[in-house]
This record gives structure tokens, sequence and C-alpha cells, in this order.
């Protein structure tokens, strides 16, 4: 368990997956932030430079996997929801030895680690940034008072660009519109909230929604579930992944990173198969 954290902007060889146990991380690239709630993951291509923190209490594992473990894992940054199967994968993978011998039970189950890891649906939780200036502008300031009600006509005035021209740059930079990207703005904002035990009231109003109703209409339908549900389910599956017998160090050198002692305890574990 650790409290807020942060890995500032680096970058390496293998890709990673960061897995949620409990709390929120985000992970942010150039061009846009990924959130990973409870019992989901973010994948991270190698050599992808990117920044990490977590958002409350947390509990995750981190895990370094080779260039060429596996031919049908994601190319691209992506959330995604790890499966009871997966899941019991990962924490069952983390007694095995950094150098497990090939061909044997803990290469059997590495195999099929990585086949569920390349099977696993992706989640529609990321915020895509965009590159033009005048929209990343509009990005930070949305960011910095989410509750702001300006109409999009104003944005636009505010940005030195027309309402038409926003719109279609915004689709072609990062394939949303203004009012979908400002909901998946939202519920990603929610979301960190929610997970440190904001009640849904206090969440609405700090966003600008005029009362929780409206709220979870949004919510729903971005994230197609209202908020209780959607990390009541989430909630319950972190109690029931708890394993006896099975624990993170309290101190880590982060060395894959570059990171120095005393960042949050991860349990790291590097999966290679030349096999594959």
């Amino acid at each position: 368990m650790s409290q807020n954290w942060e890995c500032m902007r680096h970058q390496h060889r293998k890709a990673q997956l960061f897995y949620s146990v409990r709390g929120i991380i985000n992970c942010e690239i150039e061009d846009g932030v990924w959130i990973v709630p409870p019992q989901c993951a973010v994948w991270i291509p190698g050599d992808l430079p990117h920044s990490a923190c977590g958002s409350g209490e947390t509990e995750c594992y981190c895990l370094f996997v080779e260039p060429d473990a596996a031919l049908d894992l994601p190319k691209t940054c992506c959330t995604i929801s790890v499966s009871p199967l997966l899941r019991e994968l990962l924490l069952k993978a983390a007694g095995f030895p950094d150098l497990y011998a090939l061909g044997g039970r803990e290469d059997r189950l590495i195999a099929t680690l990585l086949d569920e890891l390349a099977a696993a649906p992706v989640e529609d939780l990321h915020l895509p940034m965009p590159r033009d200036p005048r929209l990343r502008r509009l990005a930070e300031m949305l960011l910095a008072d989410p509750a702001d009600k300006t109409l999009k006509g104003d944005w636009a005035i505010r940005i030195g660009m027309s309402e038409r021209s926003m719109s279609r740059l915004l689709l072609h930079e990062i394939g949303m519109s203004f009012g979908r990207w400002r909901r998946q703005l939202h519920v990603i904002l929610a979301l960190q909230r929610l997970t440190k035990g904001e009640s849904v009231q206090t969440v609405a109003l700090a966003l600008g929604y005029e009362n929780a109703s409206g709220f979870v209409t949004m919510f729903r339908k971005t994230a197609g579930k209202p908020p209780a549900r959607y990390l009541s389910e989430r909630t319950s599956s972190a109690e029931s992944a708890s394993v006896q017998g099975i624990s993170a160090p309290e101190r880590l050198d982060y060395h894959q990173c570059g990171q120095p002692t005393g960042v949050p305890p991860w349990f790291t574990l590097t999966l290679s198969n030349p096999q594959r």
C-alpha cells in the first residue's frame, strides 16, 4: 500500500503493465492521459516516454515485458480490464523466481498470462490530448477549471479560433467532439475523487453540475454504468483479490526507470520468453 506518489517522466526498453488492485493510477504520455481504476491496468509499450502517479491509497503491481515475449500484445498505450483469470495469474506469478525454467510449470503459466493479456478488453478511460498549441491551451484551461460552463463558441474565441474550425480540428486530432472530450474529462476527475471517499453530490457540484442526477446521467452515458455501480463492482473485486502469502516489499529500488529507492511498493516481474 502507498499513499499519493509520482513517478516522473521516463522511458524504458521493455513494455510495462500497471495493475491497480486498490486506488487510482494515472499514466500520461504526450498524446493523452490514461486512468486506471481498481481491477484495471494500463499497458505502456516499450520506449514510450511516460509519467505515472497514484491518487489516494493505492496497491498495484508492475509488470515488465520483453518486446519479443509475445507478438500480439498491444502496440499502443491503453487501459485494459483485468479478468479474474488474468488477476490470479498475475498474483501467482508474484511468487515466481526472476529466472524460471523454460518449458516448466512457471513457463506455461507465463505463456497463459501473456495470452490473457493480449485478449484483455480495452476500457474507454483515455483522455486524448491535442498537439495543436491552441487546442492544448483549451485542454489546460479545462483541466484547471473543469466546472467552467463556458459554451463551445466562447471557448473558441478564447483560443483565437472559429467554433467550426475548433470542432473540425478537435475531431482530427483527438477523434472526439468538444462535448465528448469534456464528458470524458469529468469521468476521469470524478473517479479520482470518488475513490477518495467523496460523495456523488460533492463531486457533481465540484464539476459544475447543478445536482447529482445530472452528473449520474452523464457518467452512465460515458462509462456505461452509474458511478456507484461502477465503483462497487471494482471494490468487491479488489476485496476478493487479496491473497495471503503474496505481498509487495516495503521498499524497492525502481532501477528499471532510473528511480531512487523510496518509491511506491511495487511487485515487479520481468517477463521474457525466447521460445515465443
